[in-house]
């Protein structure tokens, strides 16, 4: 059942509501991790770099629909937040109507140009076969990919991040044993690892929905709820388009790294894979907890209780900057030895390039906590064009790293892209948090209002206030 977090202790609220996340996103990081594991282990080193060269790819496409599901979810959690259960059902209708169309759409253009994105990527002609087997499978799959992440994001918008992660579990089991089963049952290669991925997918999304028809009632729609209202698609799109567009912003700077591995050979590409793997899995606390702040953050909003807010967002820097320093130690000393659990002892390059990877990104992690939590608290109060100036701030970091620095440092400039993009995103989204808060919690002024960068509605919401 769903959760109130304008009322309680916000340190309970927020840590109990952001376990199951975390666990969830473990969980969702065994669909790619087992691939990983599976592909290395059975299908050799060229396997490997293939799924490795289709990562950025895959996060460009769905990012932008699953971007659009979580910022469409932020105007359900503020519509739950006011007890508004007659707006928070128009909300639910909308958010079906635009995701299935994003959907659909994305699904048809990224199907029908798989093979020529791994070209304009230039990804090396000995893993390009192998990726595209892969790649044409998960963008066939899109729509059951987008679908789950749509009701997971919808059950955690009203208080609910236990449920998605119970589904969560049971995917990732199956998808473990769907990988087996078509990789080596029935000889598919790197198409049974992307099938597997598919169906595990389709699982989750039909387990959320049956829960919710038997028992989330005010998630219950009828006709009286669907709308054709602009006003609502307007607003629903003003918040859902921005979280997608992020997403692909982010993405299209994972690309250009992607595009400079593939220059620098497979066994670049196989090192930064192993390594990114290792990362995502002791990182996912970050983004789940960023995901918590956007929902208690749009909560609190739609109740008006900003002072929440701010207290809330202590919780939060307190808990991901001290995870942040301990995971650094970690990676920073024994990312090599994490790094073999993909790559075999035999293969020392690709072993040495992994464990530089850990020595130059593991220090800048608290840079990594402060721009998911500042983003998503940001994003939750209705704010979208900071979080989307961060997200053009961080390709600018990215683009640099990828066509700058690596071309002087090779792979080591390549990786320190990324810490350089988490500085360049914290720039503006820093500003726009504390003139926001000024906006909240205090009497605004001009100079507040600008400095906020896109906090027009927020202002309008605390007139009444």
């Amino acid at each position: 059942m769903g959760r109130d977090m304008t009322s309680g202790n916000p340190f309970k609220l927020i840590v109990f509501f952001t376990l199951p996340l975390l666990l969830g996103n473990v969980f969702q990081q065994f669909y790619t991790i087992s691939d990983t594991f599976i592909v290395s282990q059975t299908l050799g080193l060229d396997a490997l770099a293939a799924v490795g060269a289709t990562g950025s790819i895959t996060f460009l496409i769905l990012g932008l629909a699953i971007g659009l599901t979580a910022g469409l979810a932020v105007i359900t959690a503020q519509r739950f937040g006011r007890k508004d259960e007659a707006a928070l059902k128009r909300s639910l209708t909308v958010s079906i109507v635009i995701t299935s169309i994003v959907s659909i759409m994305i699904t048809i253009i990224a199907a029908l140009n798989t093979r020529n994105i791994l070209t304009i990527m230039q990804t090396p002609p000995e893993i390009i076969d192998l990726a595209y087997d892969y790649l044409f499978i998960i963008f066939l799959g899109i729509g059951p990919t987008v679908m789950f992440n749509f009701l997971a994001n919808i059950l955690r918008a009203i208080g609910d991040s236990q449920t998605p992660l119970f589904f969560l579990i049971i995917s990732s089991l199956l998808n473990i044993a769907l990988d087996y089963l078509f990789i080596l049952g029935f000889n598919l290669d790197l198409a049974g690892a992307g099938i597997a991925t598919v169906m595990s997918q389709l699982v989750a999304s039909l387990l959320c929905m049956v829960y919710i028809k038997k028992k989330i009632h005010i998630l219950h729609i009828r006709k009286r709820d669907w709308t054709l209202e602009w006003a609502e698609y307007a607003e629903h799109l003003r918040i859902g388009l921005p979280y997608g567009f992020q997403y692909s912003i982010i993405a299209v700077g994972s690309i250009a790294i992607q595009v400079t591995l593939n220059q620098l050979g497979a066994l670049s590409v196989a090192a930064f894979t192993a390594a990114s793997k290792i990362d995502q899995l002791l990182t996912m606390p970050l983004p789940a907890f960023g995901i918590t702040m956007s929902t208690f953050a749009a909560q609190n909003f739609g109740a008006k209780q900003f002072t929440r807010i701010k207290k809330g967002m202590r919780v939060g820097l307190l808990i991901t900057i001290s995870y942040s320093f301990v995971i650094g130690l970690i990676l920073f000393f024994g990312g090599r030895f994490m790094s073999s659990f993909f790559v075999n002892d035999a293969n020392s390059v690709v072993l040495d390039l992994a464990e530089q990877f850990f020595k130059l990104q593991a220090p800048f992690y608290s840079l990594l906590a402060l721009v998911f939590l500042l983003r998503h608290t940001i994003q939750g109060v209705g704010n979208s064009f900071a979080p989307t100036l961060a997200g053009i701030m961080e390709l600018v970091g990215r683009v640099i790293g990828a066509f700058v620095l690596a071309h002087y440092f090779g792979f080591n400039g390549a990786v320190i892209a990324s810490p350089l993009a988490w500085l360049c995103a914290i720039i503006p989204l820093g500003l726009s948090y504390y003139f926001t808060q000024h906006l909240l919690t205090k009497e605004a002024s001009p100079i507040s209002v600008f400095l906020s960068l896109g906090s027009k509605k927020v202002l309008e919401a605390t007139q009444n206030h």
